[in-house]
């Protein structure tokens, strides 16, 4: 007889799994891939015998990664990407605000733009380490230089895709220019805004570890420039890893935060991932 609720509680929550995986074969999908792919290379590399120092197996990978902290390295590089993130989403919406509103702004600035969005920003970094160190400083900066354009694009676009028959609505009614930007650009702006932060928020993480490469004590990026030197390629792979975790991770955070705000979005036009 004490059994019998627990099949009356289980029945029901088998039913919305088996409705949950047929509506989302995905989720089966995603892992079931995963473990193909490590499993195929894992048994490449047993067969033909290749070196560890050349191609590492998924089991050294993952040795690696339960020998090794990574916490403190990669707090490092996330505070980083993610002060270079925020400098850059500050910035590029309120420069794209204001050149989506004042046409002469975006004549007088537009070429400066062009030039400084055709530089190469990989190359600019020596540079930022030269001027700010080798500290954070310098990686926040080159961070925030290779996350502004995404987003400085997208603002531009979203505002100047707006409704126009939702803006002359708004000058029929009088509304002055500041109602007509919170009322209607920037509300019909937003899933361009946050297409330009999904990519730029990835960006950050490039960033960061770009400066890193260049010179940092600490982060990611000074562990796999130390593993380099000593050939421990287990070790960057096991990195790389870390840092692909970090990426999705953001990802779904900024689809989350996503969803939050654009409640009254059409879901079918925003992907799950």
């Amino acid at each position: 007889m004490a059994q019998q609720p627990e099949r009356i509680v289980t029945a029901p929550s088998m039913v919305r799994l088996r409705r949950t995986l047929v509506a989302r074969p995905e989720l089966i999908l995603i892992p079931t891939v995963f473990v193909v792919l490590m499993l195929i290379w894992e048994a490449v590399i047993r067969y033909w015998q290749i070196p560890l120092y050349i191609m590492p197996a998924p089991s050294n990978i993952a040795l690696a990664l339960v020998n090794t902290s990574y916490l403190d390295n990669a707090l490092y590089t996330l505070a980083e990407a993610m002060s270079g993130f925020a400098l850059a989403a500050l910035s590029g919406i309120v420069l794209g605000g204001v050149i989506a509103q004042f046409p002469l702004v975006e004549k007088t600035l537009y070429p400066y733009l062009i030039a400084i969005q055709t530089t190469p920003k990989v190359a600019l970094a020596p540079l930022f380490i030269i001027w700010f160190g080798f500290g954070i400083t310098s990686k926040i900066i080159i961070a925030a230089t290779i996350a502004f354009f995404p987003i400085l694009v997208n603002v531009i676009s979203g505002l100047r895709s707006t409704d126009v028959a939702r803006l002359e609505l708004m000058r029929s009614l009088r509304a002055t220019r500041w109602q007509i930007f919170t009322m209607v650009r920037l509300p019909g702006a937003l899933p361009m805004i946050f297409a330009g932060l999904n990519v730029a928020i990835i960006f950050s993480i490039l960033g960061a570890i770009v400066g890193e490469f260049l010179g940092s004590r600490q982060g990611l990026g000074n562990a796999i420039m130390q593993m380099n030197v000593n050939l421990d390629t287990a070790g960057m792979f096991a990195t790389l890893f870390v840092l692909s975790a970090i990426g999705v991770t953001l990802h779904l955070l900024m689809r989350w935060l996503q969803r939050k705000v654009l409640f009254w979005a059409d879901s079918s036009r925003m992907p799950d991932f």
